[in-house]
C-alpha cells in the first residue's frame, strides 16, 4: 500500500519502561518490562504487533497513550507526527487525535449509557451530535449490536457486546491514530472479521491502526505489517505478505517458530519458555529456545539491522 506521507503517525525510538518495586520497607528494585524498542506505523497502515502473553504487548499501548501506572518509568522517546510526544501532549492528544481500544471492559464507565461513552457529545454542536450519532447507529449495525445497546449501562452487556461497543468508541472518535489492544476476544468470526474490516477501512482512509494481537491469522489478514514482540521488545518487523509466506522468507527464530506453531503449519511447539520481566538473561532475549544460538548470543544483545525489506535483531539471521 502506498503511504500518504513520509512522516510516521508515530515513531518509537529506544523506548524501555520499568516499574519500581520494594522488596520491604527499603529495599528497592527496578522490574524492566520493555526494552530498547524502536517502531513505527505510517498513515494509511495496519501495524499488527503479535507476540506471546506477558511479552508486554499491553504495556505498549498504555506507554503510548500515556497511562501507565505512577511507578512506572519510561525511557527514549516517542514522536507523534513528528512532534515529541510529552505527557502533555498524551493528556491533550488522548481521546481524540489518538483512541484506545482497550483490553479490559472496566474501562467502559459503569455510572454512564453506552451511547453517552461511544458518542462523547461534551459540549457538541447539534449538527456535530446528530452526525455521531448517525455514525454510531452505522457502525453498531455492522458489529451486529442492536440499536437499543444506546440505552444499556455496561452491566447489560455481555462481555462481546462490550467488546463491540470499546471498537465503536474508538471508530466514532475520527482519530489519526487507533490503538487497538485484542479487540476481539468475545467476539464470533463474523464480528472480530467485521470489527478487524472496519480497522482496515480506517487505514485506508489515511489514519493509522496499531493492532495488538495474539491471533496472528487475523493479523496477517488485515495488516500491511508485522511486528513480533517477546519478552518486552522486537525481534522482527516485516510485511504481511512475509508472514503470510512464512518458512524462511522470515528473518527471526522465533518468527518462524510461531509460524511453524499455526495449526495449518503443523501446530509445532518450541521447547522453552519466555523469560520472566525480573529475570532476562544477558544477551539474546530468545538464546535459550534457539537452535541457532552461538556463544555470542548469550553474551550480547544483537542490535536491531536492516534485512531482506524488513528489520530483524539476531546475529545470524541472512
Amino acid at each position: 500500500m502506498e503511504r500518504k506521507q513520509d512522516i510516521p503517525v508515530l515513531e518509537v525510538s529506544g523506548l524501555s519502561v520499568s516499574f519500581q518495586m520494594y522488596d520491604g520497607a527499603l529495599d528497592r528494585k527496578d522490574l524492566q518490562v520493555i526494552s530498547d524498542l524502536s517502531m513505527r506505523v505510517h498513515a494509511g497502515e495496519v501495524l499488527a504487533v503479535a507476540g506471546s502473553s506477558g511479552s508486554g504487548k499491553s504495556l505498549l499501548a498504555s506507554a503510548i497513550l500515556g497511562i501507565l501506572p505512577e511507578n512506572a518509568v519510561v525511557d527514549g522517546l516517542m514522536r507523534y507526527r513528528g512532534q515529541l510526544l510529552t505527557p502533555e501532549l498524551q493528556r491533550k492528544l488522548r481521546g481524540t487525535e489518538i483512541a484506545l481500544v482497550p483490553q479490559s471492559v472496566a474501562f467502559l464507565d459503569p455510572s454512564m449509557r453506552v451511547g453517552a461513552q461511544t458518542d462523547g457529545h461534551g459540549r457538541a454542536l447539534t449538527k456535530e451530535r446528530k452526525a455521531k450519532e448517525n455514525k454510531r447507529e452505522k457502525i453498531f449495525q455492522r458489529l451486529g449490536l442492536p440499536v437499543e445497546t444506546k440505552r444499556f449501562y455496561p452491566f447489560q452487556l455481555s462481555g462481546g457486546m462490550a467488546r463491540r461497543v470499546l471498537v465503536s468508541t474508538a471508530m466514532i472518535a475520527d482519530a489519526r491514530l487507533i490503538v487497538a489492544d485484542e479487540p476481539t476476544p468475545g467476539m464470533s468470526l463474523d464480528q472480530a472479521l467485521e470489527a478487524l474490516k472496519l480497522f482496515r477501512e480506517i487505514a485506508d482512509d489515511g489514519r493509522a491502526v496499531i493492532l495488538i494481537t495474539h491471533d496472528i491469522d487475523l493479523a496477517f489478514a488485515f495488516a500491511d505489517r508485522v511486528a513480533v514482540f517477546y519478552a518486552g521488545t522486537m525481534l522482527e518487523t516485516a510485511d504481511a505478505s512475509d508472514f503470510r509466506e512464512g518458512g524462511d522468507v522470515l528473518r527471526h527464530p522465533y518468527s518462524k517458530a510461531l509460524w511453524r506453531a499455526l495449526p495449518q503449519n503443523g501446530f509445532e511447539p518450541t521447547a522453552g519458555f519466555q523469560p520472566y520481566a525480573g529475570s532476562l538473561p544477558e544477551g539474546c532475549l530468545f538464546a535459550s529456545r534457539c537452535s541457532c544460538k552461538s556463544s555470542r548470543c548469550g553474551r550480547e544483545a544483537p542490535p536491531v539491522r536492516e534485512l531482506r525489506g524488513g528489520e530483524v535483531r539476531c546475529f545470524h539471521a541472512i
